[in-house]
């Protein structure tokens, strides 16, 4: 017999793991007529993803709770018991949102009573520390608790393997089968804090850790010598957005003179509830409102902002009298430069280089590549990929050497001692770059002008489409198949050399007939390639009721004015095609 929202509901009420503070909210949300909230709360099971779990905090089966956590904490445990010898370790950390540090001890009580070493930051750090903590430490597995740049209601639990890296296949499919398989919370043993502290099992992780890790990230700095030197000449602001960042970030800052660090006073101190912002998410031009009025304000060359787990960093800064925000392909594209090019005047640049980004990613880095003779690999769609990769070349290729990694959803990293997108280094590169372009009298913006003047120019457009619930997921199937079964030969005008769909790991070459097996993992995503260098992608999102269009244009031909001209209208064209495609799925 099916069970109902109700049954669902009762069975938490049974539970005698579950607090009777908790026990009654469940009773007074059965006992009134607000069946919304109950059918929210209740419908479903927090579906453990291939990276975790992540939703609204709250009581109930789809909320993030400490009881999910426990049940999430318990299949790892299972699985990482079962796929390693004892002595099993796992680390952990959390950012600023509420309850993450509640939630990371609900981790250690848990992996304790399993008889599982777990190691614990005594203060919240970004996402890099808890991956490098895992190495360090010669961690089974890593837990970061998180929602990212959700808004402030969310909360999530990202899980890391002992490699560094956020948890992928095989391991990702035994720890979710082992969470969908559990009924209930009181099978999960859990014991005090305090006792797992006495038994030995639970220990915090020692300053040694964080000191190392800056150690190694000032090794990777690209110019200290000159940043040394003038430092003191470069004017920046920065924010942590209420998050994990202002410590790090400014002790990797002091590391290289920047000294000129005016922070945002309004976000600098940790705050789970961002009262200052609607989501902090630096992709998004109004959570840096605070940080470019104070740019404006100083009359500071830049500023700099990371996410609530300090990942991801976004910048802006001012240009012939406007305020200009980057994209995460133009980032990259300046770090990928920069690195590159003083690599080689310092005759730095190791054999057999490589770098990593994701398809969505622009291509013009790898023409910047190319001109070095540094290598490119590509990925499916998120960090974890490029770091999966960046394992794989580790064991299959030990005579490459990593340069840098890059995602077009603000995430970088140039050195390999973390496998995970790294604010503080991007922090720390972005900072000496912007210093290096200044001494040459040129801003952000001049220096992507001279960028592209050197290898053409390009422009790059994300266009989201939200579709809520059942309806919408059926939608957004629909508007794959339709992509899919019309065949497509043109787009705007292009004709299409090359159609990629990753599903059925299939890349067919329209200008000679061949059908080639795409060599990377299978996901739902389609890709088309055209003679001009542009590319359109589509992807349906693996954690939220969307589907998004990555198109990416180039233009090589005419003045740098023309260029962007040309590219403005091509981009318009594929948001114009793909948005009346999509309303006819």
């Amino acid at each position: 017999m099916t069970e109902t929202i109700q049954d669902t509901a009762r069975n938490w009420l049974k539970d005698s793991s579950i607090e009777a503070v908790d026990r009654q909210e469940v009773e007074n949300l059965l006992n009134t007529s607000n069946e919304e909230e109950l059918t929210d709360r209740f419908y479903r099971e927090m579906e453990f993803g291939t990276g975790g779990i992540r939703g609204i905090m709250g009581i109930g089966a789809n909320r993030m709770n400490k009881y999910n956590i426990r049940k999430a904490t318990y299949a790892l445990g299972e699985v990482v018991k079962k796929s390693s010898k004892a002595p099993w370790r796992v680390s952990i950390c959390y950012d600023s949102r509420k309850n993450s540090y509640e939630f990371s001890k609900e981790c250690a009580q848990v992996l304790a009573a399993m008889g599982i070493e777990a190691y614990i930051y005594p203060h919240l750090n970004p996402v890099a520390l808890l991956s490098f903590a895992v190495r360090y430490l010669k961690a089974h597995a890593g837990i970061m608790v998180t929602a990212s740049h959700n808004p402030p209601k969310y909360n999530g639990y990202k899980v890391y393997w002992s490699d560094g890296a956020q948890v992928t296949p095989p391991h990702d499919q035994m720890i979710i089968e082992r969470y969908n398989a559990q009924r209930g919370f009181a099978h999960i043993p859990t014991i005090s804090f305090e006792e797992g502290q006495k038994r030995g099992l639970i220990k915090w992780i020692s300053n040694q850790v964080e000191d190392e890790y800056f150690r190694l990230l000032q090794t990777k700095f690209i110019n200290p010598s000159v940043c040394e030197k003038h430092g003191q000449e470069l004017k920046l602001v920065y924010t942590p957005i209420h998050g994990a960042g202002k410590v790090p970030c400014l002790r990797a800052l002091a590391r290289l003179n920047i000294s000129q660090v005016i922070t945002v006073p309004e976000q600098i101190e940790p705050d789970g509830t961002f009262p200052t912002v609607k989501s902090p998410n630096p992709e998004n031009p109004e959570a840096m409102k605070l940080a470019v009025d104070l740019m404006l304000k100083s009359k500071a060359d830049v500023a700099f902002a990371t996410d609530p787990d300090c990942d991801r960093l976004g910048v802006a800064l001012i240009h012939n009298g406007g305020t200009h925000y980057l994209s995460g392909n133009q980032i990259g594209i300046l770090m990928l430069n920069y690195i590159l090019t003083n690599l080689k005047e310092q005759k730095r640049l190791p054999s057999n280089p490589y770098f990593v980004k994701t398809i969505v990613t622009t291509p013009l880095q790898d023409t910047i590549a190319a001109k070095f003779g540094v290598k490119v690999e590509n990925t499916l769609t998120g960090f974890k990929w490029i770091c999966r990769r960046m394992g794989e070349m580790e064991r299959e290729h030990p005579e490459c050497n990593f340069i840098f990694a890059t995602e077009e959803s603000f995430g970088y990293m140039n050195h390999n001692y973390v496998r995970d997108k790294d604010g503080i280094c991007s922090v720390a590169l972005m900072a000496e770059l912007a210093l290096w372009y200044k001494l040459k009298g040129l801003n952000l913006m001049q220096a992507l002008d001279e960028i592209y003047e050197t290898y053409g120019f390009s422009s790059e457009a994300l266009l989201t489409l939200d579709y809520e619930g059942k309806s919408g997921a059926e939608k957004i199937k629909r508007i794959m198949e339709r992509f899919r079964s019309q065949n497509h030969r043109t787009m705007c005008g292009q004709t299409i050399s090359q159609a990629e769909d990753y599903k059925a790991q299939e890349k067919t070459d329209y200008t000679n007939g061949q059908v080639q097996r795409i060599d990377l993992p299978q996901s739902d995503v389609l890709g088309y390639a055209f003679p001009s260098g542009d590319r359109l992608y589509l992807r349906p999102s693996g954690t939220e009721p969307k589907i998004k269009f990555y198109i990416m244009v180039q233009e090589r031909r005419g003045d740098l004015a023309t260029k962007k001209k040309k590219a403005g209208e091509k981009i318009d064209a594929f948001l114009s095609f793909v948005k009346k495609e999509s309303e006819l799925a």
